[in-house]
């Protein structure tokens, strides 16, 4: 550090010393704007607090490789704002965007966001004590395809409401042609209505929906426990799973919600997140008929008994009681959300 700089720091610390109590407040952060203006020009425009002394303002720097323009300084009401342009010679993707005070950091967060000419945008944010930000990688279709894939497969296998309403299914639905059209049913119909819902063209309360996923389970175990063959539940599945299909589909969206779209990649989003629930939806049903035909191995081998569907039909009600009763209590857990 250079004398000069050695001078303003304690220059600045003292005033900082002095004007602590009148800036105690103050929490604003240091904010800045990166907008691609034309391909590999981009705009920086940096919005600086009041609680920074003017000495101490900072300069906002791309990557090597990008060169700027001659910058400007604008007063604003409090503080003042800085504009640079950049050209690069390459994208500045996975490149890092550093924050460099002349003096020293004065510990203030930094909120970032970077507008694409593809529309694409992201907003970060810097800890006080972070001087350096990653601009994200611009969206791709692989990319795109990965993440959202992995994501469908993750929040079917860890939403053991869905498991379950599956697992009903397959008890009702009783042979494999039987659960192969039900489950198809129940596809379609959720893929229905996360589509529509992810798009914004039907809008339902998440807390409503996840209440009513609970009761769906809740009217499959009752369907179970009477065990009436001649009822509609179990002469059509294909209908009850379609119908609570459409039900769970608005559940699905919901994540999708929380995660957020890609803006240049909607479609693919959809598509594979989608695909994702139906692969981990896929892996469970194998999951469970595999394990049945383990069952029918060990009964052969240890008890030379056949563990067939209807030799475990003594089970399926204490099961059935034990599902309703679980569904029963996330019911009441959810409706509570209502008021909370």
């Amino acid at each position: 550090m250079t004398r000069a700089a050695i001078l303003l720091t304690l220059a600045l610390a003292a005033t900082g010393t002095v004007s602590s109590a009148a800036h105690a407040h103050e929490s604003r952060p240091l904010y800045i704007e990166v907008t691609e203006k034309a391909p590999l020009v981009f705009s920086v425009r940096w919005k600086i607090p009041p609680s920074i002394d003017v000495r101490n303002a900072p300069e906002i720097l791309m990557a090597e490789g990008c060169v700027a323009a001659t910058g400007q300084a604008v007063a604003a009401n409090r503080g003042s704002v800085r504009r640079r342009t950049y050209r690069c010679e390459v994208d500045p993707a996975g490149t890092a965007l550093q924050i460099r005070y002349p003096a020293f950091n004065p510990s203030v967060s930094a909120l970032v966001r970077v507008s694409r000419r593809s529309g694409e945008t992201h907003s970060l944010l810097a800890s006080p004590d972070q001087t350096e930000l990653i601009i994200p990688e611009v969206e791709s279709f692989g990319a795109v395809a990965r993440d959202y894939l992995t994501l469908g497969v993750k929040h079917i296998l860890e939403g053991y409401d869905h498991l379950l309403f599956l697992v009903c299914l397959m008890l009702i639905a009783g042979t494999g042609r039987r659960i192969l059209i039900t489950i198809t049913g129940f596809t379609i119909a959720h893929s229905i209505t996360l589509a529509l819902s992810a798009l914004g063209l039907v809008r339902v309360p998440v807390p409503a929906v996840e209440a009513a996923i609970a009761l769906s389970i809740v009217f499959l175990a009752v369907e179970i426990v009477r065990g009436d063959e001649r009822s509609l539940t179990y002469r059509y599945p294909i209908a009850v799973a379609a119908s609570f299909g459409l039900l769970h589909g608005f559940g699905f969206a919901a994540v999708l919600g929380e995660t957020g779209l890609p803006q240049t990649e909607i479609p693919a989003a959809l598509l594979f997140f989608n695909l994702g629930v139906e692969l981990g939806q896929i892996a469970f049903v194998f999951a469970v008929v595999l394990v049945y035909q383990l069952m029918r191995l060990a009964g052969r081998a240890i008890v030379n008994r056949d563990l067939s569907i209807a030799g475990l039909r003594p089970l399926q009600t204490p099961t059935a009681y034990a599902v309703g009763i679980l569904a029963s209590l996330w019911m009441v857990q959810r409706v509570a959300t209502f008021w909370s």
